[in-house]
């Protein structure tokens, strides 16, 4: 289905002269290694398709600044993020995309995924095997915040909806991430911090972060020093991709940014993805990898709390359930 999908893009795209084109990919932190491995394949194929040289230019930081930054004028041509709410933003403040951008590729618009997974130490020495163990007494979680990192809301939903998914009501959700949050130590605002926080600072049992950030953690600060636990239920998190319209039309990219973000669903593409430990949507290349990302029960955002645009508003806006949580820290 996606080889047809794609195959009818790139078929009906244009022939642009001979020339050099630049092409501005505002992504976030996590990316960084996947995009350069991406991009040159994806200029080989563009070159030898068109006969034009294209180079792509990466701009990458936390999801939700990079988002700001292109409110305020970074000239995206496309943006590649962690959550829609990003993308959405774009759109509520600038206008910069239409509502509707998640219904314009597969998979509302995400060519990735990953899951929360939990990052101990070695030998797992608090025996942390589920979300139930990260509620104990002495056990110190370390997450960023959902305030602030793209990365630290995910956790938090995840948290959250593996009660409810369990049969548990938001009143028994609530005080289980009640729970949670008063086992935090500190919260740093990114993904980073809190990474360099638990790993290299020593502090805390058990780190909450993406599951492709683990192989980058272990390669960084050295293997053998930590392992990672899959909880049974988690997140789907997936990562979605958007042309930013009012910049491509502006710099006549459209042609070439609309392909870029196809040849994520490309077989090369989810390749690439996969070897970076992103989750692939392309059927074929999954099953290629299923070994190397463990199956659990995954829920989505839509599912359990009505989409991000409704878990931003009770959650995580000023005055939501998490200042409520945290407050009573």
């Amino acid at each position: 289905m996606f080889k047809r999908y794609l195959c009818a893009i790139l078929v009906s795209l244009p022939v642009l002269a001979l020339g050099d084109t630049t092409l501005l990919n505002v992504s976030y932190d996590v990316t960084r290694e996947f995009y350069k491995e991406y991009n040159p394949a994806f200029e080989k194929y563009w070159k030898e398709k068109t006969g034009e040289t294209v180079t792509i230019n990466q701009s990458h930081g936390g999801s939700s600044k990079q988002a700001r930054s292109v409110i305020d004028g970074l000239a995206a041509d496309v943006v590649t993020m962690n959550q829609a709410n990003d993308i959405d933003i774009l759109h509520e403040r600038g206008g910069l995309v239409p509502a509707d951008w998640q219904r314009r590729l597969p998979h509302n618009s995400s060519p990735t995924a990953s899951t929360t997974v939990f990052l101990v130490r070695k030998g797992n020495p608090k025996g942390i095997k589920d979300w139930t163990d990260l509620v104990k007494p002495g056990v110190g979680v370390i997450l960023p915040n959902p305030k602030t990192s793209g990365n630290g809301r995910y956790s938090y939903l995840a948290a959250w909806g593996a009660v409810v998914r369990r049969g548990g009501d938001e009143a028994q959700a609530r005080d289980f991430v009640t729970r949670l949050f008063a086992n935090v130590p500190i919260l740093d605002t990114g993904g980073r911090g809190a990474t360099s926080t638990f790993a290299q600072r020593g502090i805390g049992d058990v780190l909450l972060t993406f599951e492709n950030e683990v192989s980058l953690i272990t390669k960084e600060l050295g293997d053998g020093q930590f392992e990672v636990v899959y909880p049974p239920v988690s997140i789907l998190a997936e990562n979605p991709v958007a042309v930013v319209d009012k910049v491509v039309d502006k710099r006549k990219t459209r042609a070439l940014a609309q392909a870029y973000l196809e040849y994520l669903y490309s077989e090369e593409g989810q390749e690439i993805a996969a070897r970076h430990h992103l989750r692939p949507r392309l059927e074929s290349v999954a099953a290629r990898h299923a070994t190397e990302f463990p199956a659990l029960e995954l829920f989505t955002v839509e599912q359990v709390f009505g989409g991000w645009k409704r878990a931003q508003q009770v959650h995580f806006d000023d005055g939501g359930v998490f200042d409520q949580i945290y407050a009573v820290k």
